[in-house]
């Protein structure tokens, strides 16, 4: 049997520029976040030392001159042996379990979830702009014990050494913090200021800020939070909402939202968007963990279909990330962002019901979006699909309000398809709306799910020809050779034709179409482009699908005159000539095989024209 020599313990090795560079690079997004680590740790001594002592003052003053950053504090402070177990050792903290001995004694480790620092890194992310940190502290938990100095470089070394009494004769702690090389920007009074008041404005404890210019110290805490304040009336509120939105996002709410959680801890309010925005877009949420800014970009906060909002909110309850953030998504945030879902979804309802006016304003900026996310939410689409705008046969209005005037609702895929046939459907009373645009025709297919009574189908052809007002038999009759010549003169193009009279007189024919119509197009135009495997395959394929129609308007003078032109190859260039304009009406896309009968029928024209103006000149030659 081998014996082996016992082995000896060693402790890791921390490389304090290493760690300066994870912190800076990786843990945090921006060296600004050194100004939340001390705004942090003031706010969380003066919360312990207030467990320890209620009556004690409270006091946390922040300043910024020659490079230096200092701030004080009236909190619990340090003893010697505390500045070297915690200022110096990462994953360490004094509101941790088992902390310290007189924590555990005074009760103060019951206050834990008061404390805004949880994760023990402390001042040592202060090294991401700091060259120097120099700490004066003095505990209050022991009035004996005398004021101590801990001060550390960028370097990783650190001194600790007892001070005089008088150099701090109360408790609490001042940090001062020297910027290193290529980090001066972060320590100018303007910035530090700015930085304070981004961070601390709702902290629960008083900040002063002084910039070393001689002047009163000014306040960074505006506490309370605008959403909390009382106002004498309704309309005061919004306005102080709508200002306090636009110094924070930069714009002027089309109308604010109260997002109050009581059991959740969750307090503040939600801003509506006054431009439109995508619903792809995540959206960047300020968030406040018991009054310290956590982060300005939480983009789980709300559900993805809330993305007409930007939220404003403090909250205990939720549990940042280990760089403090943003918002850990686990289930209490879940639960949270469902409840403030439901907040914004009774501002909807409450609109509907009450203020159909406000409901227009807001529908008239993210109906798109909201569109985009009815389709897949099904609550969201029972409480707005009737209020959501369409462009229809009969003008701009909502779903709700074409209904009571249609039962059997038609709709187009194409805006194109809508233009040409909305003047002819509103005037012989067809209900037809365009859903060419984004999202419509998925919403319109799900509208019987939420209206029952509702029928919705695809417009085609057939419906609409079957609305206008036939011919009389015997005109009809009259016109037959016409109409032979029309038809055969089409039937390269799969287009068949058919006369109608119809309103407005003024349009001379009308092209309709279906999409069986344009599929069977398609095929017919890949079969004769098609190998013979394919052309088997396509062939095969075939269908009694039905064509294309141009519809001839017997009101219309012009087709009247065509109709009764004696020369048969002017009649066939002329009805080429009317299929080539109601193509053209439509904006349908052209074939080649389009483009082609265009072009004839227009140089058929000319040379008509032409030779007619020829014959003309000759006989007046002759006279």
């Amino acid at each position: 049997m081998t014996s082996t020599s016992p082995s000896t313990p060693h402790s890791f090795q921390v490389d304090l520029r290493g760690l300066v560079d994870l912190l800076s690079h990786h843990l945090y997004s921006s060296p600004r976040v050194y100004v939340r680590e001390l705004l942090q740790n003031a706010v969380d001594a003066i919360t312990a030392r207030h467990a320890l002592d209620p009556t004690a003052e409270i006091r946390i003053r922040l300043s910024a001159a020659g490079g230096r950053v200092t701030i004080e504090d009236s909190g619990i402070g340090l003893t010697a042996d505390e500045a070297h177990s915690l200022l110096a050792t990462i994953g360490r903290s004094s509101k941790r379990a088992g902390g310290g001995s007189d924590l555990n004694e005074q009760g103060l480790e019951a206050t834990r979830q008061e404390f805004l620092g949880q994760f023990g890194i402390g001042l040592l992310a202060c090294f991401v702009v700091a060259r120097q940190i120099r700490v004066v502290t003095r505990s209050a938990r022991d009035p004996h014990a005398a004021p101590v100095e801990w001060l550390a470089t960028d370097d990783g070394s650190y001194t600790v050494r007892e001070l005089p009494h008088e150099a701090r004769p109360e408790p609490g702690t001042t940090v001062v913090l020297e910027a290193r090389p290529g980090a001066a920007e972060w320590a100018v009074p303007a910035k530090v200021e700015e930085l304070a008041r981004d961070y601390g404005s709702l902290l629960p404890y008083e900040i002063t800020f002084d910039d070393g210019e001689g002047g009163e110290p000014r306040p960074v805490t505006d506490r309370p939070a605008v959403w909390d304040r009382p106002f004498p009336t309704p309309d005061a509120r919004r306005v102080a909402l709508a200002g306090h939105c636009a110094q924070l996002f930069g714009f002027t709410p089309l109308d604010s939202i109260d997002l109050d959680l009581p059991v959740a801890g969750v307090r503040g309010v939600a801003y509506v968007l006054p431009e439109p925005t995508s619903p792809a877009h995540r959206a960047g949420h300020r968030v406040h963990l018991k009054g310290m800014l956590l982060t300005e970009r939480a983009d789980n906060l709300l559900p993805d279909w809330a993305f007409f909002v930007r939220a404003v909110l403090d909250t205990d309850t939720l549990r940042p990330t280990a760089s403090r953030e943003n918002l850990y998504d686990d289930e209490t945030l879940a639960a949270v962002r469902e409840a403030l879902g439901s907040r914004v979804r009774g501002w909807l309802a409450e609109l509907a019901a009450s203020d159909p006016d406000r409901l227009a304003a807001f529908l008239q900026v993210h109906h798109l979006g909201v569109k985009s996310m009815a389709r897949h939410d099904s609550e969201l689409l029972g409480l707005m699909l009737p209020w959501l705008p369409f462009e229809t046969s009969d003008g701009s209005m909502s779903l709700q309000e074409f209904a009571a005037a249609h039962t059997d609702i038609h709709f187009t895929r194409t805006v194109e398809e809508f233009r040409q046939i909305a003047p002819i459907a509103a005037a012989h009373g067809l209900g037809v709306i365009n859903a060419g645009y984004t999202y419509d025709a998925d919403l319109l297919a799900l509208l019987p799910a939420v209206r029952p009574e509702l029928k919705v189908t695809e417009l085609d052809a057939g419906a609409v020809t079957e609305r206008l007002d036939p011919v009389p038999t015997a005109a009809e009759l009259a016109l037959a050779p016409f109409l032979a010549t029309a038809r055969t003169r089409l039937e390269p193009q799969s287009c068949d034709v058919v006369l109608r009279a119809f309103q407005p007189v003024a349009v001379p024919a009308l092209y309709l179409d279906d999409r069986q119509a344009r599929q069977e197009r398609d095929r017919t135009a890949a079969l004769e482009t098609a190998d013979s495997l394919w052309s088997g395959i396509l062939g095969a394929l075939r269908g009694s699908a039905p064509r294309a129609r141009l519809v001839l308007n017997h009101n219309n003078p012009l087709i009247r005159r065509i109709a009764a032109l004696s020369d048969e190859a002017l009649t066939g260039t002329a009805v080429e000539s009317l299929y080539g304009q109601a193509l053209l009406m439509s904006q349908r896309p052209l074939r080649p095989a389009d483009s082609t009968l265009l072009n004839r029928a227009f140089l058929g024209l000319l040379e008509w024209a032409t030779h007619s103006t020829d014959d003309r000149d000759a006989q007046e030659d002759q006279k």
